[in-house]
């Protein structure tokens, strides 16, 4: 068994046996930053493969360990993708969304609202990127109060609810779905708008293919599905799951010891960072951002 680096959350290992290879997932339990149902979710998945969904097979889930087949493809990098990958993706996202899976809804927390603490604590601590955090403060207060208020038009879907580069794979030029444990109920517009924007855009937000990205809505409704009315709740959810993921990074990072579960420290501050540095300029775009779905 071969450990495979660079999991933004968990651990992962490719397992080689004379029955075929694996990947085979170590959960971070110590410090989840969601409730993970894994009964659920594992039922899903398992749903998702019977119905065709280009995915790894699911094999064994509990709450430490998730095991799929091992699939080989290529790395699908933080640039837009082909009009042809966007379009299949869509069509993707409607399949899964017309699957008849029984699911419980889950009440939602209130979006923390602990920045300046945070920003404190980063000051005493020495951490690199305290001043930064500082600095964006009352931006990060703002981007909280605009999660907790945007309203979400609908309608709520069962879904991956984490399309994003690093969890797809190119097999052929065409699209395999990864890592299911975040899955669970969304506004469909935040799934469709955190969805093309990711593989319509590079690394920042200054090259976003505006053709990519009506892609994804295109093989969506080509697939059946119908569109949400246009708003900033199309990006809420994206912001709201990036803000999360920078703030556990941030208490990771605080914590100054390297975790036996979940991302090595050194990949917690870079995420935190990236976080700090990103989510500003994200959430200065939301009006520009809402020009892709005229």
């Amino acid at each position: 068994m071969t450990r495979v680096h660079g999991g933004f959350a968990n651990r992962m290992y490719r397992l080689d046996t004379d029955q075929g290879s694996f990947a085979v997932k170590e959960l971070n339990v110590a410090d989840r930053r969601w409730t993970y149902r894994v009964e659920d979710v594992f039922r899903l998945e398992r749903a998702a493969f019977a119905a065709g969904i280009p995915m790894p097979e699911p094999i064994s889930a509990d709450h430490q360990t998730l095991v799929h087949r091992w699939v080989d493809g290529e790395k699908v990098p933080e640039a837009p993708v082909s009009e042809a990958y966007a379009f299949e993706v869509g069509e993707i996202l409607a399949r899964i969304h017309a699957l008849d899976v029984e699911w419980t809804a889950s009440t939602e927390e209130p979006t923390p609202q602990d920045w300046p603490v945070l920003a404190q604590r980063a000051a005493e601590t020495d951490q690199p990127w305290a001043d930064e955090l500082a600095c964006q403060v009352d931006t990060f207060l703002a981007i909280a109060h605009f999660v907790d208020t945007c309203e979400r038009p609908g309608p709520v879907v069962l879904t991956h609810k984490d399309i994003q580069p690093w969890n797809l794979l190119a097999r052929d030029g065409r699209p395999v779905v990864l890592d299911w444990e975040l899955s669970g109920l969304l506004d469909l517009s935040g799934e469709l708008g955190s969805t093309a924007l990711s593989i319509a855009k590079g690394p920042g937000l200054d090259t976003i293919d505006r053709t990519v990205f009506r892609a994804v809505l295109n093989g969506y409704t080509n697939a059946g599905g119908t569109l949400p009315p246009p708003g900033p709740s199309w990006f809420a959810y994206l912001i709201s799951g990036w803000l999360g993921h920078t703030r556990w990074n941030i208490l990771r990072a605080l914590a100054g010891t390297e975790a036996t579960t979940g991302p090595d420290l050194a990949l917690s501050h870079e995420s935190a960072r990236a976080g700090i540095q990103g989510l500003p300029d994200l959430y200065a775009r939301l009006p520009a951002l809402q020009t892709l779905l005229a």
